[in-house]
């Protein structure tokens, strides 16, 4: 592919951008009254508002352009037709079709994957409704209760975000705990107020052999073993997703209790596959189907409507605006909706290990920034935190928030005062406050400079109805499409994350180290000083 920045589209946009830099949001709703209706998305059940973005109609043209020039429609069949995107590891990446209707086909080295998905979420769904209604017991014959997701990066951070986003939805009668780190602190405090008798563990790993993960699970088989005795109870309160069947059969899991998946679905693009199996679990099957169905009609919006109309398309497209041009490097996530306190840390995974890449899809290197950092908490929490920097700070940092005009408990008054903040906080970012304005509110004149709002700061926002099941599926398919866009203007490869591997590995090494002091040292002399003080 020609270097990004030799494109006609990139040079016509760096152009654009040295005549338009010094254009602020208000003089741009100076220059048009209707701005807040025009530049306006309203697709797939959500009200997208760009307006408040330091953009012009000739700017998204141009954007657009550039989409057009990298091929952006034709990558998107690609992915959707299982074609073997990701290049360096050789595989299609179908994540969409996941979340595909039974009926449909979609081919993976030409054979039909949707009748093989379904039937792991028929198998899941059987499996779900025995432990919601007590059918599934431990060992001892005592009901399951408390069901302890043990997974680490993909097979983590989905399951957790989904299951307290949805926690409204969810059996209130059965407990769930996330476990990830490999710091025992993290299995001991999620397993310290429950019963092994009545504790279902799902392990989640696409090959069974990841550190982290594979350490929880011991500690959770011996944990349980402690009490219930026999391995033959490892059967009973042990599940597996994964793919490796060997090794959980030798763990001693029943191997018709492994729910599989496939090498073309990514970690971080996984949560509606197997892995899913605990949020399945917390809100029943045909909630789950419902969160299914809004990740296809976001995935059914991105794929088939025009580049100008597109949420995923616009996002990703302001995204690179900011990044390449402005040189922002971040982006903060602010939802406006406790359920969502998981849902930054989920997209952190999602954006920077899809695009912190610095080689092209060819191995060549990059001489453009990419990957944004993603970053975020709840609104209003985030106001009395790190709004300060955001609005008087040096750096630049555009802003998505997300609201729902329902609240989900009987509490309206309150959803009023929280989606007043999140309108609110725009309005300032964008506008800001002039000193003359500062001073109009007899404000001391050496305090005037320290309440000067510059504005000029640039946010999204979205507005969906409530947060069901379905409109969760509708954000999170709506930003792994954007990741994917942003993928494809900077030509990179979203789906693989090789820059995990050397870590992991040289920790292999240093295990051994750590725990036989006698053991030679051959690294640096920092590292060496580190493994010996660690030793005393």
């Amino acid at each position: 592919m020609t270097d990004l920045t030799k494109t006609e589209s990139w040079e016509a946009l760096q152009k654009h951008f040295s005549s338009f830099e010094k254009t602020t949001i208000k003089d741009l709703f100076k220059q048009d009254d209707k701005r807040g209706t025009r530049f306006v998305a309203k697709e797939a059940g959500i009200y997208f508002d760009y307006s408040k973005h330091r953009v012009s109609g000739e700017t998204m043209k141009l954007l657009f352009a550039l989409a057009e020039e990298r091929g952006l429609e034709a990558h998107r069949e690609s992915m959707f037709t299982g074609n073997k995107i990701n290049n360096t590891e050789n595989r299609s990446v179908l994540h969409t079709a996941l979340r595909a209707p039974k009926g449909s086909a979609i081919l993976a080295d030409g054979h039909n994957v949707v009748p093989e998905i379904h039937a792991v979420l028929d198998k899941m769904g059987v499996f779900a409704r025995k432990v919601r209604n007590g059918e599934w017991t431990g060992y001892t014959g005592k009901p399951v209760k408390n069901i302890v997701n043990i997974g680490i990066g993909g097979s983590d951070l989905g399951p957790v975000m989904a299951y307290e986003a949805l926690k409204y939805y969810a059996a209130r009668n059965l407990t769930f705990r996330f476990v990830s780190n490999v710091d025992g602190n993290d299995f001991a405090e999620a397993v310290s107020d429950l019963d092994p008798e009545e504790t279902l563990f799902i392990i989640s790993s696409k090959t069974f052999t990841t550190l982290e993960t594979m350490a929880n699970a011991q500690a959770a088989r011996a944990w349980s073993l402690k009490k219930l005795g026999s391995n033959a109870a490892v059967a009973r309160h042990f599940v597996a997703v994964s793919t490796n069947e060997k090794e959980v059969v030798k763990f001693g899991i029943d191997p018709l209790n492994i729910f599989g998946f496939w090498d073309w679905v990514g970690g971080r693009y996984s949560m509606t596959s197997a892995i899913g199996l605990s949020t399945m679990i917390a809100v029943g099957p045909d909630q789950y189907q419902q969160m299914l169905d809004g990740f296809h009609q976001m995935d059914e919006h991105f794929r088939t409507t025009p580049l100008d109309r597109n949420i995923p398309v616009i996002m990703g497209l302001l995204g690179i605006w900011y990044n390449n041009f402005f040189g922002a490097q971040t982006q903060a996530v602010l939802p406006y909706d406790n359920y969502l306190k998981r849902f930054p840390a989920y997209l952190q995974q999602l954006t920077m290990e899809s695009n912190g890449k610095q080689v092209t899809s060819e191995g060549e290197p990059v001489s453009y920034q990419t990957g944004t950092i993603y970053w975020g908490e709840p609104g209003t929490n985030g106001q009395h935190s790190f709004y300060q920097l955001i609005h008087q700070g040096t750096k630049l940092i555009p802003c998505d928030f997300i609201g729902f005009k329902e609240t989900l408990n009987d509490l309206p008054s309150q959803q009023d005062y929280l989606i007043a903040n999140m309108i609110a906080q725009g309005e300032a970012l964008a506008f800001g406050k002039t000193a003359d304005e500062v001073r109009a509110g007899n404000v001391a004149e050496e305090l005037v400079p320290h309440k000067v709002f510059e504005g000029n700061r640039p946010s999204s926002t979205f507005f969906l109805d409530k947060l069901t099941p379905a409109n969760l599926g509708k954000l999170v398919a709506m930003y792994e499409h954007s990741v994917f866009v942003q993928g494809v203007i900077w030509d990179i490869n979203p789906f693989d994350q090789m820059g995990v591997e050397l870590g992991k590995v040289l920790a292999q090494n240093i295990i051994p180290e750590l725990q036989n002091k006698s053991q030679p040292l051959n690294h640096d002399s920092s590292t060496n000083t580190l493994i010996g003080f660690y030793r005393q």
